[in-house]
């Protein structure tokens, strides 16, 4: 099961049904042959921007008013512990096991002074286009990571 599908049957579960909680939404999401651990469930919830409100039945799981890029850039954040660099490249510091959704955040943002992201479980290496963009790039990265 790719994290494409899932995330789409999760969008429409919770789009279309009354889901009180994540607990229940495993259960759909069995019922319709897709097998997710927890721990994805909420990763895939933060990348989504899906919350638990509070309604006149209750509580239930809701997708996000805002747009998504600035729940997630939200999230991100919060996980970024430093952004250090130095005459070659650039260093995300973050929490523990949140290293590859921050080198992920980045990658979608297509900069063309990013070649790409290597995350590891608490560390992103960030490789520029350019070492003589360095600079600008680490203050692009802090800007982009910032709360909206």
């Amino acid at each position: 099961m790719n994290k494409t599908h899932r995330q789409r049957k999760i969008r429409e579960l919770v789009g279309n049904r009354e889901v009180s909680g994540q607990h229940e939404l495993l259960g759909l999401l069995e019922q319709a042959g897709i097998q997710v651990a927890q721990a994805t469930l909420s990763r895939d919830f933060a990348e989504l921007g899906i919350v638990r409100k509070r309604s006149t039945l209750g509580y239930r799981l809701v997708l996000p008013e805002e747009s998504t890029e600035d729940i997630i850039k939200g999230l991100v954040g919060m996980e970024v512990l430093l952004v250090a660099s130095n005459e070659t490249s650039i260093i995300i510091r973050t929490l523990p096991g949140r290293a590859h959704g921050v080198g992920s955040f980045l990658d979608r943002l297509e900069s063309p002074d990013i070649l790409g992201t290597i995350a590891g479980d608490d560390t992103v290496l960030v490789i520029p286009a350019s070492v003589m963009k360095i600079s600008a790039v680490k203050s692009y990265i802090q800007k982009s990571l910032s709360q909206p």
